[in-house]
């Protein structure tokens, strides 16, 4: 697949998108939505068994590249709505649906949507230097692709309105003491962190990381009740799978499991 505003490669059970735009903070274009839309796309249908996310250059994503829909002084008023609906939300929606752990590797500034992307990875990992802001506030909108639902779930609602409102840049080592991030890794180790964490995802049982993910996810909408039975009915379909048998056979056997994510 050829693309000029992101790298893809999906090689040993593990695709990785790279967002390229580096002279741009990674900045979203149009045109990097809908590239990005087809590498998901064919994430989706390939045979990996996690995705790996991240930024080429200093930063992961600057959020949106104003100049890419550059309004004048005093011009006509530019329908931001419709980017959500059309780009930003799918964007979103495909990422937390994905039938696979969701890694994503903040290598630096994650500002505007380009953080609230980040904080819908299923795990994020991000190096010590790097910084979420929600940079919203400083242009009159409120916080996007999520934000206004995943900060307050993240953060508690004190500190998500603290960030909201503000637009101060939160370093990822206080990130990762609130909860928000997964881990903060000094920056030159950020590569080899991710690289393990994908190799031990690729290498699991994937239809039970996917539906852990998905119920977790969920979660928040039911009642404990309604959650017990959807954990029963989840659980009763895993334990037919392939690798539920291989888990036990290799627990029972005392040896290394042999995966296939069926």
């Amino acid at each position: 697949m050829d693309f000029e505003t992101i790298l893809y490669a999906n090689e040993a059970g593990v695709a990785r998108i790279t967002l390229n735009r580096p002279d741009r903070l990674n900045s979203f274009t149009v045109q990097m939505h809908d590239e990005l839309s087809r590498a998901l796309e064919a994430v989706a249908r390939s045979d990996a068994r996690v995705l790996v996310l991240t930024g080429a250059g200093r930063g992961f994503c600057a959020g949106q590249d104003l100049s890419d829909r550059a309004v004048a002084p005093g011009g006509e008023g530019v329908d931001l709505g419709e980017s959500l609906e059309k780009r930003y939300n799918p964007l979103i929606r495909r990422l937390t649906s994905l039938e696979m752990p969701v890694i994503c590797a903040v290598n630096g500034v994650a500002a505007g949507a380009g953080a609230n992307i980040a904080l819908a990875c299923d795990i994020v990992i991000a190096a010590r230097g790097a910084k979420f802001i929600q940079s919203f506030a400083n242009i009159g909108l409120i916080p996007d692709s999520g934000g206004t639902w995943t900060l307050p779930r993240l953060a508690g609602q004190a500190r998500a309105l603290g960030l909201a409102l503000t637009g101060e840049p939160l370093p990822a080592e206080r990130a990762e003491a609130w909860g928000m991030i997964w881990k903060c890794v000094d920056d030159d180790k950020l590569g080899a962190e991710v690289d393990a964490l994908a190799a031990k995802f690729a290498s699991a049982p994937t239809k039970g990381l996917a539906a852990t993910k998905k119920l977790i996810r969920e979660s928040g909408a039911r009642a404990l009740a309604e959650q017990l039975d959807v954990e029963r009915d989840a659980q009763r379909a895993l334990g037919r799978t392939n690798d539920y048998k291989e888990g036990v056979a290799a627990f029972m056997e005392k040896r290394a499991p042999r995966f296939s994510g069926s």
